[in-house]
């Protein structure tokens, strides 16, 4: 395994001042309106975001810098395996994109559970080169496979309106 995925705090020089940790109920405004600045992201209501913080802050990271909301990765555990962490949605505002937050933010939220958690799940349209390259970093940081498979389909599932949704699985990893 690469030391890198044990070190979340080891950034480039450009993100160095940001400061990764749980959110709280009353980030929830300030969540609203990061991921409204990150398009095509789809925007919740913000009772949604405000849940996200409070109901699932241990599976959520959020990413401040100078008291600015810049990040911000929700996720939850699988209820028939919980040792698999779903990431549902990667928001980094234009501001701090280029420094490796996403990657960051997964590492560091995927090492709060390295007790636990042994695979990692998320979905991502084929047309997202950002997030197929964050989850490829991710993967090569743990030493662990990536695999990719249709899980929701523009026109069987998502009535047209939305593109396929692949599932990416990473994993098993170990510690």
């Amino acid at each position: 395994m690469t030391q890198g995925i044990l070190d979340p705090h080891k950034t480039p020089e450009k993100s160095e001042k940001i400061l990764l940790r749980k959110p709280t109920k009353n980030d929830g405004a300030n969540l609203h309106h990061l991921i409204a600045d990150c398009k095509p992201l789809d925007v919740n209501s913000l009772y949604c975001n405000i849940l996200q913080c409070h109901h699932f802050a241990d599976t959520a990271i959020l990413a401040e810098l100078n008291g600015k909301t810049v990040g911000f990765i929700s996720g939850y555990r699988l209820p028939d395996q919980p040792d698999t962490l779903f990431v549902w949605q990667v928001a980094v505002s234009p501001d701090a994109r280029g420094t490796g937050l996403a990657t960051r933010m997964l590492t560091s939220l995927i090492t709060r559970h390295k007790d636990s958690v042994r695979f990692l799940h998320t979905s991502i349209t084929e047309s997202n080169a950002a997030s197929w390259n964050t989850f490829r970093r991710v993967a090569e940081q743990l030493d662990a496979p990536l695999n990719s498979d249709v899980l929701f389909d523009r026109d069987q599932h998502l009535d047209g309106q939305h593109d396929t949704e692949f599932l990416v699985q990473i994993g098993p990893f170990h510690f």
